[in-house]
């Protein structure tokens, strides 16, 4: 696996009279675990956004390995996979056509596609349900369906707005499990998390960071296990 520093230097970002985030900088280094917290309106999701190259800053830079992150760039797109927002679904589609789809679109081998699908289903405790359609899914079901649909495309950035919406205590930790163990493969990880047990469990490491912010003029970086 390639290894891929994401980082931000200085970014913002203002529309109008609203800043919807203040200046800032953070940094996930390849294989290490970023996790991002504060109230609501702090702008965490809006730094996640550029992050990925979905919305541009207004201040700073931020890029994904050695480039600027904009996701029309293939090279970053083929890095990230960003449950940011909810994914585009088909309402004619099955839950295990979707990740055959998915698997067909990243260049998955077709002869153990049909493993791999059930496997990925299976791990996320979803396993009888793909047959299912998006649409007849409890609302817990749909947020782990749709970290099954990101995390089952290959990637070296993995990015996750609030994992532990609408899931419960046992599924916050076996998502906990999935997660760190990506970070633990080399895939770098940043998400905005509220779950102290989600977050204690992925910033275990001297690399892993936790970084605050707050509504106002700034945010507040420190190493896992600092105060």
């Amino acid at each position: 696996m390639t290894r891929v520093e994401v980082r931000a230097d200085d970014v913002s970002k203002v529309i109008g009279p609203a800043t919807l985030l203040a200046p800032v900088s953070v940094s996930a280094p390849s294989g290490s675990c970023l996790v991002l917290r504060g109230p609501n309106g702090s702008g965490k999701t809006t730094l996640l956004r550029i992050l990925i190259g979905t919305l541009p800053a207004t201040t700073g830079t931020a890029q994904v390995g050695d480039r600027p992150a904009d996701e029309r760039d293939p090279v970053v797109r083929a890095a990230v996979a960003a449950l940011v927002g909810a994914p585009a679904t088909y309402r004619d589609l099955t839950l295990r056509d979707h990740l055959v789809l998915l698997d067909a679109t990243w260049g998955g081998d077709s002869d153990t596609c049909d493993e791999r699908v059930a496997a990925a289903l299976e791990e996320l405790g979803i396993g009888h349900l793909g047959e299912r359609f998006p649409h007849e899914l409890s609302s817990g079901q749909t947020q782990l369906f749709r970290l099954c649909l990101t995390l089952f495309r290959p990637s070296e950035v993995l990015v996750l707005d609030e994992p532990e919406q609408r899931l419960d205590t046992t599924k916050r930790a076996l998502v906990a499990d999935l997660v760190a163990a990506r970070r633990d493969a080399g895939t770098t990880i940043v998400l905005a998390c509220h779950d102290p047990v989600i977050t204690e469990r992925l910033t275990g490491r001297p690399a892993d960071r936790v970084v605050d912010l707050v509504a106002a003029d700034s945010a507040t970086e420190r190493a896992s296990g600092d105060d």
